[in-house]
């Protein structure tokens, strides 16, 4: 289904790198231990050689035994987290959503109300499209360009970003101050590429895209021949917008997308957009100056506007209306919406049931609100504290190996060390709770109850602009299961949600959970120093602290790693792109040589021979690592991984990164003729 969390996004455009493309008394914690095998090595696939394919190896056996459910696009130990929290989390909602008389503004109550007014079908039903019936007499009213332009700052306002999102995030260069950012957007379809690559699978997509906008306008009442007219507009906006539009590949250029002006700089480079009138109709008239992240897009994104009628816009307008908010309304719309987004793009065969649609949506919405409730109930006081001592012991494995490279020179080194020390860590939850009392829910209407919920959000957000960074917030809630690191707060997160196993377990050996939750971690940290993070400096700042001859050196190093990642096939043809990728595989390898470098530490006084289950530590901290990114994909989905997303697939960030590791081929015996088998010539060493 379509739908992203305007909240999420704006974190994730603002520079957290995540890990991955989620009744009981409130006050009492849930204290029944439950007893989880360590490292499980039945799934042990042993007719498969740890040097051909070790993913296959480690995790054969549950591959076969977990095919994707229906109503999952893929099906691995994230997704098996992930439900277990939805189970956690509906606790929690049902317990508001049953207390009638909840008392009027609490948080119970709008967590209550929110989930309520999403499970009542009946009333969706009757409701029909009147719930938007404010946002269609905006429409239908817009009679000149400037009805054109504060209706774009309106409907950004409710979450509708009908041209391209603006949020607050820090100042690239200024990582202390919070400033105005622009980036792409207005189209329908995930990326660019779906509209202008001429491979099959792209020319396939753009045909059902058509009938499916066609189907939409049909919905809305509009004849055939006029729905399909309708189409047609909308593919031809969108695409004129997608071709001025950034790569992946481009957008992963802090340099390039750093493009700080003011409002006159920017009337002058996209003249026909009124950008002071703009910031006046979202009721932010004191910004002055905006970092607009792709240029290409804002100039032709001008031309646009200009060429485009009113008319036209109006059917543009309706469609950005409906692609945003069909989750919400009745069954024909969230149906047709399931169709393309969810069957057709990723191969989902039903949806979830309604109660998980409507819990991901209270969650996103009161995000905090539930998680305060979660983390007192379901995370444990003495897992934060050793999660804590695993991270500090990760920090120590990390300075050693940045002392002991041999490529890089003193000064490098020691910015380097400087910037590790000043490492921010987040583990388990917020020090303070998000203040929803300007938020008004009821049980009146689920998709107002959206709506209100992105006008709070967007208001939160943009009242940062122009003050002080706030340290204390999390790009994530507790009950997240990920983790993150923010270049510009030089931070990294570590969600209660992950923090359970196979991540982390609190009776698992040492060996387990450092190759589990350890590498983890590490690669978090390893996001610091990767092709983008390694460009900011210790305090978050966009700033050289290389040597010259120490960044010629990094990516001779890190060309490995994008060679051998751009071998990979991932389908029939379809080879992952080891470019776009790089940042996430250096985090990935960048892990496991931390990882493995405090396990040893940490076992330096203990036998590293001793076997549990048949295995050596050494042995069950790379199976470990394999255990938790097991997973079945189906083929529409990894198609959409490669060309949408910076992490590789989980079976290549198994049989990539491991690879690169010395210690990987002395404990499992692997030798020159194994499939996957890398001289030591062609195995970067990076961190």
């Amino acid at each position: 289904m379509k739908h992203v969390n305007f909240t999420f996004l704006l974190k994730m455009l603002v520079g957290v790198l995540p890990l991955l493309i989620f009744s009981c008394n409130g006050n009492e914690k849930n204290t029944d231990k439950i007893q989880v095998t360590a490292l499980d090595v039945q799934y042990i696939d042993s007719t498969v050689k740890p040097g051909d394919d070790f993913y296959q190896f480690a995790n054969g056996g549950w591959l076969k035994a977990n095919p994707v459910p229906d109503d999952k696009t893929r099906w691995g130990v994230f997704n098996v987290l992930m439900e277990e929290n939805n189970d956690k989390i509906k606790t929690i909602i049902d317990e508001s959503a049953k207390t009638v008389n909840a008392e009027e503004g609490s948080n119970k109550q709008k967590i209550g109300d929110f989930y309520a007014s999403g499970m009542d079908t009946m009333k969706i039903e009757q409701d029909g499209l009147t719930n938007l019936k404010p946002e269609f007499d905006r429409i239908d009213g817009m009679a000149t360009s400037e009805d054109v332009l504060k209706a774009v700052a309106a409907f950004q306002k409710i979450g509708v970003p009908v041209f391209f999102y603006i949020y607050a995030g820090a100042d690239e260069k200024n990582s202390s101050m919070m400033i105005a950012n622009i980036w792409q957007g207005g189209l329908g379809m995930p990326d660019r590429d779906y509209y202008t690559s001429d491979d099959e699978r792209s020319k396939h997509l753009r045909i059902a895209y058509l009938e499916h906008l066609g189907k939409i306008f049909g919905l809305m009442g509009d004849d055939e021949q006029t729905a399909k007219a309708n189409a047609d507009k909308i593919m031809e906006i969108e695409t004129r917008l997608a071709k001025s539009s950034f790569t992946m590949l481009q957008n992963r250029d802090p340099q390039s997308t750093y493009n700080k002006l003011s409002l006159e700089e920017l009337a002058k480079i996209a003249p026909d957009f009124d950008w002071n009138g703009y910031v006046q109709n979202i009721g932010y008239p004191q910004i002055d100056s905006i970092n607009v992240s792709q240029l290409s897009f804002i100039k032709e994104l001008s031309n646009v506007f200009k060429d485009v009628a009113v008319n036209d816009w109006k059917t543009f307008f309706r469609w950005k209306l409906i692609d945003n908010t069909a989750p919400y309304l009745s069954a024909a719309f969230e149906n047709q919406n399931f169709e393309f987004f969810s069957k057709e793009l990723s191969g989902q065969k039903q949806m979830q049931p309604r109660w998980k649609r409507v819990l991901g949506a209270t969650s996103g919405a009161l995000g905090e609100a539930i998680g305060q409730v979660y983390v007192e109930k379901y995370f444990p006081a003495e897992a934060k504290q050793k999660m804590v001592d695993l991270v500090n012991n990760l920090k120590t494995a990390l300075s050693v190996r940045i002392s002991n490279l041999s490529w890089m020179t003193e000064p490098t080194k020691k910015a380097a060390q400087e910037k590790l020390a000043a490492f921010g860590v987040k583990v388990g939850y917020h020090d303070k709770w998000r203040d929803y009392s300007g938020l008004k829910i009821s049980r009146d209407s689920y998709v107002r109850n959206v709506l209100a919920s992105n006008v709070f959000d967007f208001n939160y957000n943009m009242d940062k602009v122009g003050k002080a960074v706030d340290k204390t917030e999390w790009g994530m809630t507790p009950q997240t299961v990920n983790a993150y690191y923010s270049p510009n707060r030089n931070e990294i997160v570590f969600p209660a949600a992950i923090l359970q196993p196979p991540f982390f377990n609190m009776d698992a050996d040492d060996a387990v959970n450092y190759g589990a939750i350890g590498v983890v971690i590490g690669h978090e940290m390893s996001h610091g120093f990767d092709d983008q993070g390694s460009q900011y400096d210790k305090d978050g700042n966009l700033k050289n602290w290389w040597a010259e001859e120490d960044q010629v050196k990094y990516k001779e190093q890190t060309q490995k790693l994008i060679d051998q990642f751009d071998g990979f096939v991932a389908i029939d043809s379809l080879h992952l792109d080891g470019e776009l990728t790089l940042g996430e595989n250096i985090g990935d390898f960048g892990g496991l040589t931390i990882a493995l470098e405090a396990l040893k530490v940490a076992m330096k006084d203990l036998d590293m021979n001793a076997k549990i289950d048949g295995f050596t530590p050494v042995q069950r901290f790379f199976l470990s690592n394999a255990v938790v990114w097991r997973g079945n994909i189906r083929d529409e989905a990894l198609m959409r991984q490669v060309r949408e997303d910076v992490h590789s697939p989980a079976k290549f960030r198994i049989n990539g990164g491991l690879f690169n590791v010395p210690e990987f081929y002395e404990a499992f015996n692997i030798k020159e003729g194994a499939k996957l088998y890398r001289s030591v010539e062609q195995r970067p060493v990076i961190w």
